[in-house]
């Protein structure tokens, strides 16, 4: 799995003229699965995510989690994440998973966020044709893939 990671002031998703997620202060994460991934790599990343040190404390460090700010998340399904740019200019986005793989595991780790965090998360819809709006904070962007935990 493979996630980027903007910490935001603000963001936003809407499908088909209609704002399906709005929030304040927090994170939009985007998220890319591929076939071999499992409730493992979900573990490893939701973790992460929700202890990453990424937001403000009073001396202007970045040393809080979205836990300590009680800030908003979105998770947003871009399979585009793993697109293969070797070849061409057209991206090949063969090695990204098929949705029978990819919607059980994407419901999962919309769950594993919502009990790490405590609380609802709100979503993109899987496979819609979306508008993601954001105000980047920082601006702060991390990209994480839960095979290469570097």
């Amino acid at each position: 799995m493979k996630v980027v990671i903007q910490r935001v002031s603000k963001a936003s998703v809407t499908i088909a003229q209609q704002k399906v997620a709005d929030m304040q202060h927090g994170l939009l994460v985007l998220l890319g699965i591929v076939d071999e991934d499992a409730q493992e790599d979900i573990n490893w990343l939701v973790k992460k995510i929700v202890n990453l040190r990424i937001f403000n404390d009073e001396n202007e460090v970045m040393n809080l989690s979205l836990n300590d700010v009680k800030g908003d998340l979105i998770l947003v399904s871009q399979f585009t994440l793993h697109a293969s740019t070797k070849k061409g200019n057209r991206p090949s986005y063969i090695k990204a998973a098929k949705p029978e793989i990819a919607i059980p595991l994407y419901e999962n780790f919309i769950i594993s966020l919502e009990n790490e965090l405590g609380k609802k998360i709100q979503t993109g819809e899987f496979g819609a044709d979306m508008k993601v709006e954001l105000l980047n904070d920082g601006p702060v962007t991390i990209i994480m893939d839960s095979k290469n935990k570097e």
